[in-house]
């Protein structure tokens, strides 16, 4: 997997105003690739702790690690 798709997606991230993003955004970073082909890519980064997945139960989205913790957002959100 490229660093440079790897850095694409992450820059991208860090530039939205949200902390979480559906899958759908995040294929915006990369325009040039097939969902398929990205939502490897995105894989790949969860498994190795790039990015990390966030479920409200009905949902699945994606966010950084550093975007905080998720247990302190639930409790927030409850």
């Amino acid at each position: 997997m490229s660093e440079d798709l790897q850095a694409r997606i992450v820059e991208y991230m860090k530039a939205q105003k949200k902390s979480k993003l559906y899958f759908n955004d995040l294929c915006k970073a990369v325009p040039e690739m097939k969902m398929r082909e990205a939502k490897k890519v995105i894989n790949a980064m969860v498994e190795a702790g790039i990015l990390k997945y966030w479920s409200s139960g009905s949902t699945t989205m994606y966010m950084l690690p550093t975007e905080g913790d998720v247990a302190k957002e639930e409790k927030g959100m409850a």
